[in-house]
């Protein structure tokens, strides 16, 4: 394993060109669409000519709203389609979006954007920044119940907005050209979170006009981005196509980039072997052994965990011994290295590498084992195994006796099935029995989120650098806090941590924050995120950031 492991630390080191350095961003994998239909698919999108792309970077996504959406897939999408405030460029730096250039207070609490000149929506009307104070107001909003609408809570008034008093939101629009934002205390990476995808601005007029269905209709997906919407079709395809309205239009390459919705994996290898797809993230896991030694299959590292959600508010995962017992009943170095090949690593902690600290240059992951250790220890399993029959013993189930049948909800294909058979087996020599429910992935993501489970498989890709992204997913008014912990001495670390202007502070705080979550087993970590994915060799100037996108809007086919 140790030279399977070297393997894929040189896949990395030559394959992948990634900058360095943003949500939901849990990623689906494979289901049910036919090879046929998958080449069925990319015939048709390459009948547009050279200057079409054809990509599969998941199924059919729950929704592309904004506002809405809380997964990597639709993420990549609406990265397409929107532009918000400011955005990453391929370095990892964040650089003017829709704003080309913002002042900061000398206090560091109020953020005053200067939109571009003539800006539009697809549709030819202006876009101004009263669009933007529309946007956050509605992210902010409970009746929109925005999984990120937390992502704002930074700014003066959320509390009372997300209570539904909208309009104590402190954005306003001085005129057409001027945003301004009020924050309770300065925050560090403020830039970062207004170029976050949920913060992008949307129509007022066109959702007032159509409601949620406004995302699905190309008449009515009125998009800022550099491409709108063309054609869409519910596990089939989604077309985009350029926007000539878009501010930076003329940098903007393929005419045409077509997302295949295709949910089996092995349906989207064929077609990527017959030529129809110039890039797909669901690669067959029983291929990459084979891929290793291909200069298409591309290895990168991202920021983020695959977890465990358990449903917190239901019996008997209510009880934090319960939950730490079944995570501890989980070989973690074995679900890494061996069910999911290496291609992911095994989790100690709930923040993995990679995401910084105070100190440049710093880790947050190195700190905490040299202040904390390591909560998990992924070489002593056998340990862990007696200490979850203890756990579970105490709680008043020796050997699981009494405790009741439960499920696991995920989705198929990839190694989310191979993990829940194995979870079935890790589970069972604690004496229990779980029965693995396997549902569609939009379906997943939707009763996630609505409480509709005992346990689920989860993760977590990071928007932007800074460990407070992950560890207030456990805040118990957050939206994609799909288990509802909830404690008291955590959600004041987190909030204390959000409030202080003392960078140093912020992160210890922090850090005390991600101990309670683990000692009170919010979640059950079991690796960090690795992405993997084929890309033909003559798809260039592309790039994939540590956060799980795929930048194809300035690429070429050679």
């Amino acid at each position: 394993m140790k030279k399977k492991l070297a393997i894929l630390l040189a896949s990395v080191l030559a394959f992948s060109a990634i900058a360095a350095g943003c949500g939901k961003k849990d990623a689906p994998a494979a289901d049910t669409q036919t090879e046929a239909q998958a080449t069925e698919a990319g015939d048709a999108a390459t009948a547009g000519g050279n200057n079409v792309l054809n990509v599969q970077i998941g199924p059919s996504p729950e929704t592309i709203d904004p506002a809405l959406n809380s997964a990597i897939d639709g993420a990549n999408m609406i990265l397409h389609a929107f532009e918000g405030l400011t955005k990453f460029d391929k370095d990892n730096n964040i650089v003017g979006g829709l704003a080309e250039s913002w002042d900061v207070s000398e206090d560091g609490k109020t953020y005053t954007f200067h939109l571009r000149d003539g800006l539009k929506w697809s549709d030819g009307s202006p876009l101004t920044a009263n669009d933007f104070v529309y946007s956050w107001k509605r992210l902010a909003d409970p009746n929109t119940a925005a999984p990120y609408g937390s992502i704002i809570n930074v700014v003066k008034g959320f509390e009372e907005a997300a209570n539904g008093d909208v309009d104590k939101l402190a954005v306003s629009a001085p005129d057409d050209k001027t945003f301004v934002v009020e924050l309770n205390n300065p925050c560090s990476y403020f830039d970062k979170i207004a170029g976050f995808l949920a913060c992008v601005p949307v129509q007022q007029a066109t959702i007032d006009a159509n409601g949620d269905a406004w995302a699905i209709n190309p008449e009515t997906y009125i998009t800022n981005g550099a491409y709108t919407m063309k054609e869409f079709t519910d596990g089939d395809k989604i077309v985009f196509a350029k926007n000539p309205n878009y501010w930076d239009a003329a940098n903007i390459t393929f005419d045409e980039i077509v997302f295949n919705l295709i949910e089996d994996s092995n349906a989207s290898y064929t077609a990527y072997q017959n030529g129809d797809l110039q890039m797909i993230k669901d690669v067959p896991t029983e291929e990459i052994e084979a891929l290793r030694d291909n200069e298409e299959f591309n290895i990168a590292p991202i920021l983020g965990t695959y977890y465990i959600s358990y449903n917190c508010q239901k019996a008997p995962f209510d009880d934090p011994r319960v939950r730490e017992a079944l995570t501890l009943a989980i070989d973690k170095k074995y679900v890494a290295e061996t069910i999911m090949q290496g291609t992911y690593s095994p989790a100690s902690n709930f923040v993995g590498p990679g995401v910084s600290d105070a100190v440049d240059g710093t880790e947050f992951e190195k700190v905490t084992v040299e202040k904390y250790g390591n909560h998990y220890d992924v070489n002593n399993y056998e340990a862990d195994l007696e200490k979850a029959k203890a756990l579970l013993a105490e709680a008043g189930y020796p050997n699981g006796e009494g405790f009741p049948q439960f499920s696991y909800l995920t989705n198929d294909a990839g190694y989310h099935k191979q993990l829940a058979e194995y979870l079935q087996q890790a589970w069972a020599e604690l004496g229990l029995t779980c029965t693995v429910d396997i549902q569609e992935w939009k379906t997943v993501t939707a009763n996630r989120r609505a409480g509709n489970f005992d346990v689920a498989r989860n993760g977590w890709v990071y928007d932007y650098d800074d460990p407070s992204n992950m560890i207030e997913l456990l805040e118990t008014t957050n939206g994609n806090n799909d288990g509802k912990f909830s404690d008291p001495e955590f959600d004041k670390l987190v909030e204390a941590a959000r409030s202080t202007g003392d960078k140093a502070e912020h992160y210890d705080l922090l850090h005390q924050a991600e101990q309670v979550l683990l000692e009170k087993s919010a979640c059950g970590p079991i690796a960090y995120y690795n992405d993997f994915w084929l890309q033909k060799s003559n798809l260039k100037g592309t790039w994939h950031s540590p956060y799980g996108y795929w930048y194809f809007m300035y690429g070429t086919l050679e």
